[in-house]
């Protein structure tokens, strides 16, 4: 028998507990509904708006 293990299961952790943290930051700042569904919206793609980000700083 071979066991199979999930190496992507600390990842997922990560990018939960920071989908959560988005989430919540995004919406606790909307002025309206919508603006808390685009907050949603973008807390979904965090991790693009982080890497767009550290690429604008390091210059790249």
């Amino acid at each position: 028998m071979s066991k199979k293990y999930n190496c992507a299961e600390g990842g997922t952790g990560v990018y939960g507990l920071g989908f959560i943290g988005a989430a919540v930051y995004y919406i606790s700042h909307a002025t309206g509904f919508w603006v808390g569904v685009l907050g949603f919206l973008k807390a979904i793609v965090w991790p693009a708006f982080l890497v767009y980000d550290a690429m604008k700083f390091l210059g790249s």
